[in-house]
């Protein structure tokens, strides 16, 4: 005898497939999202940690940039200290040479001369004053080159003047200042 299946075995067999295929879509689904949700928490991990080296890095850079100023001004401060050491190693250098310039000029004046200003600019001492001859100039002239501390002097000009209702000769000099170490100084007028 022959059976016949009167069942609607195709319509069980669609249903088993679309059962099977709607599991399989949810898997899926799910998988996507579980794949979406894991990603976006890497990205966003990623993204804090990398917020967090940039805050670092930044705070980091603010202490660099203070810490750099903070260097400027101490540069500021030596450089300006170094300033004033040159000054005061110049200055004390120095502070002899106005001692041996009026030294000089008391031992170089001849007799009957009479200075009337004495002035120094850089290293050229100008002298003026009175005199009763005109020798008495060519004598203070001879000194001057003769002395270790001047150089080179020069008359600027020499004229006829009334002082106190006296006849003198005014005259205008200048010489050069020679700059000397105060010990070598010693030595040479200890020799002479």
């Amino acid at each position: 005898m022959i059976r016949i299946n009167l069942l609607p075995h195709r319509e069980l067999a669609r249903a088993a497939r679309r059962r099977q295929f709607n599991i399989l879509l949810g898997i899926a689904v799910a998988a996507g999202v579980l794949a979406v949700v894991l990603g976006h928490s890497v990205i966003a991990a990623r993204q804090s940690t990398q917020d967090a080296r940039n805050a670092y890095l930044e705070q980091e850079i603010a202490k660099l940039d203070s810490q750099i100023g903070e260097i400027k001004k101490i540069r500021e401060q030596t450089q300006a200290l170094l300033e004033r050491k040159r000054v005061v190693e110049t200055l004390q250098s120095n502070r002899t040479e106005v001692v041996h310039l009026f030294d000089q000029m008391i031992r170089l004046l001849p007799d009957g001369l009479y200075l009337k200003s004495f002035k120094q600019t850089g290293d050229t001492v100008t002298l003026s004053g009175y005199t009763q001859s005109s020798a008495r100039v060519s004598t203070l002239m001879r000194n001057l080159d003769a002395s270790p501390w001047f150089e080179a002097p020069n008359l600027v000009e020499i004229k006829a003047a009334t002082v106190n209702n006296l006849r003198a000769n005014e005259f205008v000099l200048t010489v050069k200042q020679t700059h000397q170490q105060p010990d070598s100084a010693n030595e040479k007028g200890g020799k002479a």
